[in-house]
């Protein structure tokens, strides 16, 4: 599902008055609130659904596929989700 068929799906359960453009504007808001509350709080949990965290994967070391070189990969900050065990067993 891509965001254009997710702001569609929000519209159907919204209502039938409801505007593409106001469930636009309704999936952009949540998007925008769970990257604050990640940025802020560094998790955001939604009971029945799941948790995003915010984590540091560390350096490790690799290899260039294409020349089989060794090579430093670096630290990065990620987003796991780790879902609820209510979306676990309809999964």
């Amino acid at each position: 599902m891509n965001k254009a068929a997710l702001v569609a799906d929000v519209q159907k359960i919204m209502s039938q008055g409801t505007s593409m453009a106001s469930a636009e504007r309704a999936t952009d808001a949540v998007l925008t609130a769970i990257k604050r509350g990640l940025r802020r709080d560094k998790e955001v949990s939604l009971v029945g659904f799941g948790a995003f965290s915010m984590t540091t994967r560390p350096a490790r070391n690799g290899y260039n596929p294409h020349t089989r070189q060794p090579m430093k990969i670096p630290a990065i900050r990620t987003v796991r989700f780790k879902p609820a065990a209510e979306l676990r067993a309809r999964g």
